[in-house]
């Protein structure tokens, strides 16, 4: 049993800031602060008939504990997080509560049965799996009568510790190699025997994708050169299994490889393979080749080679990151620093790492491209000269400038800038350096950040304040790699107008910190506008579109404009109004009459009009039956007037979707708060 709830507590934010001055304290990340969440607890019994229990609680997010031992003790007892509570129980079955507290007062809560009995663990129920997911992981389940927890001893060579858990939990582990291991259980309750199991059982590895490689940006077609790709039209004609003799010599082979409707290259016993163009191609108008890469038993590494008619082939090692896909971006200057001459090339070559033996590659999205037409930009720190100063806050240790550990793909620049989010730090701990002149927002809508992260799926905030925080902004973006650089591009074109001097960035945000460490570089304002032009799709001017509402909404409409300034003078505009009792989730959705094309657009803007700062506006798209949806969320940054929420549906799956969903104020119960919202627009 999970639930949630708010705890009215402002001495915990007064206690945790008591540091900040009245100048620097700001608040407003608050908004987006979540309940802790995967909240356990781990019961340990002493074996002596005596019903003493160790009971130490978890969770994400959490700064302490309430637990409600579940016996006659009337009060609970409060416990820190990272400590337990030892507590003397009779025979019997228990429930056991326990409150985990967030930062904010937020609480999520579990009940989990405790069984205090003098008899020795029986009926044994042993569940031992291969993960799905992962590969070389066996994920091992026990339940039994009259058991607390229990201990696993994995069988690996070196590794005599065991895992320990509560009886009904799932422990897992990841071997080094497959084969067979010995899997020993002990199982434990409150009396002095135990009970054991015992098994033999054969590791499996995962030898290929289980998901596609990542959604890539939408690029305009006269800046992309495409090989091999969903997003982008092909050269036609290129031959990607050519017989170059490494069959016989070498055993290599390929086949293509379909992963639920999306095809891929799989290059088996990769000795060297490649690719022939129908013609010699002409790249010196591109900046950057793109590839993705996946593999489980390639060891680290792959050559790429370009392959020109006129003078020859170079090479590029690019590293990879097994079991998982490795998207490189390798600037074109890679191979012309070596000399290649890139105006004829008319082959790709692709070598395994030499020490690996062989080993399968599955190869998606090989194309070329080069920065939007168009685009300005205006450097604002890269580093290289005197470091700003940084101040961190969330118990993260320092920021320093270091020499770049990783002088490559798109960031081959001296120094970078290193964070550490240290072990035990907070949720939102980051840092943030000054400006010596406000941010140029008026001519610049973007900010582009080179960040490298040894996480994928990581959220990267990244905040704008003025000089007093009185006036802040920020977007989320989430890295798409692993230990190698990429760039996030935020949108900041809804920012309220200020004098941004204050940039401020989160690692990995609402999760504590583990002494992982983070890179960020040249940080820059962008202007890509010479993109396609925008285009609006519905605007609500014309022909009204069939609204559908849900979760309890009377309905939505389309009414005369009735609030003519601003950024929105249009007639007429969208009405909801979220009926007073309505669902959390309600919203209301209507149906285009074809599909968006977020191939050339990546990003869809709407004009908004809502009573409540900081509502939660959530945009969805769905295909026509709900199979595929991607989903973004924003939030209101005024009050009775209208506002531009961009969203970025660069990483949204490949669908023709059709369904426009929004829901106003998401999360929050209606109140018959009326809402409007204009001009649905494709963007870059």
């Amino acid at each position: 049993m999970k639930t949630f709830k708010y705890l009215l507590s402002c001495s915990i934010v007064i206690l945790a800031f008591i540091n900040c001055s009245d100048d620097d304290a700001n608040f407003d990340y608050l908004k987006s602060v979540a309940p802790p969440t995967n909240v356990t607890a781990v019961f340990q019994v002493t074996q002596d008939n005596t019903g003493i229990v160790t009971i130490t609680p978890n969770s994400d997010g959490a700064t302490k504990y309430m637990v409600y031992l579940g016996d006659d003790t009337s009060e609970p007892v409060e416990v820190i997080q990272g400590r337990n509570i030892i507590h003397t129980y009779a025979e019997g079955t228990y429930s056991v509560k326990i409150e985990a507290i967030g930062i904010t007062g937020l609480i999520s809560e579990i009940t989990k049965e405790l069984v205090v009995s003098f008899n020795a663990p029986e009926n044994l129920d042993v569940v031992i799996e291969n993960d799905a997911a992962v590969s070389k992981q066996v994920n091992v389940t026990v339940n039994a009568d009259f058991a607390i927890s229990y201990d696993v001893y994995f069988g690996e060579l070196g590794n005599d510790t065991p895992v320990t858990t509560n009886v009904g939990e799932t422990v897992s582990y990841v071997y080094q190699d497959p084969g067979t291991y010995t899997i020993r259980i002990v199982v434990m309750g409150a009396a002095i025997e135990t009970t054991e199991y015992t098994e033999e059982f054969e590791v499996t590895a995962i030898l290929q994708p289980l998901a596609s490689a990542p959604q890539q940006p939408s690029r305009g077609v006269g800046d992309v050169i495409s090989l091999y790709s969903e997003r982008y039209d092909d050269l036609p004609g290129t031959d990607f299994f050519p017989d170059w003799g490494q069959g016989g010599c070498c055993g290599s082979g390929w086949t293509t490889f379909d992963l639920n409707g999306d095809e891929m290259l799989q290059y088996i016993n990769l000795s060297y393979q490649g690719n022939q163009l129908s013609a010699p191609v002409d790249l010196t108008a591109m900046e950057y080749m793109h590839i993705d890469l996946w593999t489980a038993d390639v060891l680290s590494r792959v050559e790429i080679s370009l392959i020109s008619v006129s003078n020859g082939e170079k090479p590029v090692w690019v590293d990879l990151t097994p079991n998982g896909w490795t998207s490189i971006d390798i600037p074109i200057s890679a191979w012309t620093d070596q000399g290649l001459t890139v105006g004829d090339i008319h082959q790709l070559k692709y070598v395994g790492d030499p020490f690996s033996g062989g080993g399968t590659v599955f190869i998606d999205n090989i194309y070329f491209y080069k920065e939007p037409s168009g685009v300005i930009t205006s450097m604002v720190e890269d580093f290289e000269g005197t470091p700003p100063t940084f101040t961190v806050f969330g118990n993260i240790a320092d920021t320093q400038v270091v020499s770049n550990p990783d002088a490559s793909g798109i960031n081959t620049s001296g120094n970078v800038a290193q964070l550490t989010k240290t072990a035990g730090s907070e949720v939102w701990a980051g840092t943030f350096f000054e400006t010596a002149a406000p941010l140029d927002l008026a001519t610049y809508n973007k900010i582009n950040v080179k960040t490298w992260s040894p996480k994928n799926g990581a959220m990267v905030k990244l905040k704008l304040e003025n000089i007093d925080a009185s006036i802040v902004h920020e977007q989320d973006l989430f890295t798409t790699s692993i230990n190698t650089w990429e760039n996030l591009l935020y949108d900041f074109s809804g920012a309220p107008v200020a004098d941004y001097v204050r940039i401020v960035i989160f690692f990995d945000f609402g999760n504590s910190g583990d002494d992982s460490v983070y890179y960020y570089d040249d940080i820059e304002l962008v202007n890509n506008d010479g993109g396609p032009p925008a285009s609006i799709f519905q605007d609500f001017e014309g022909t009204p579109p069939t609204f559908t509402v849900f979760g309890n909404i009377a309905d939505t409409q389309v009414i005369a404009n009735p609030d003519i300034s601003g950024i929105n003078t249009t007639a007429n505009v969208a009405q909801l109004t979220k009926t007073a009792g309505s669902e959390v989730w309600a919203g209301t959705f209507f149906e285009t009459a074809a599909p968006l094309d977020l191939v050339t657009y990546s990003k869809i803007s709407v004009k908004t009009w809502s009573p409540v700062n900081g509502a939660m506006v959530k945009l969805k798209l769905e295909n026509s039956d709900a199979s595929i949806v991607h989903e973004q969320d924003l939030f209101t940054s005024t009050t009775n007037a209208w506002e531009e929420l961009t969203y970025d549906f660069s990483g949204a799956p490949v669908a023709d979707y059709i369904r426009v969903v929004i829901f106003f104020d998401f999360g929050n119960a209606g109140d018959d708060s009326i809402y409007y919202f204009d001009e649905y627009t494709l963007t870059n």
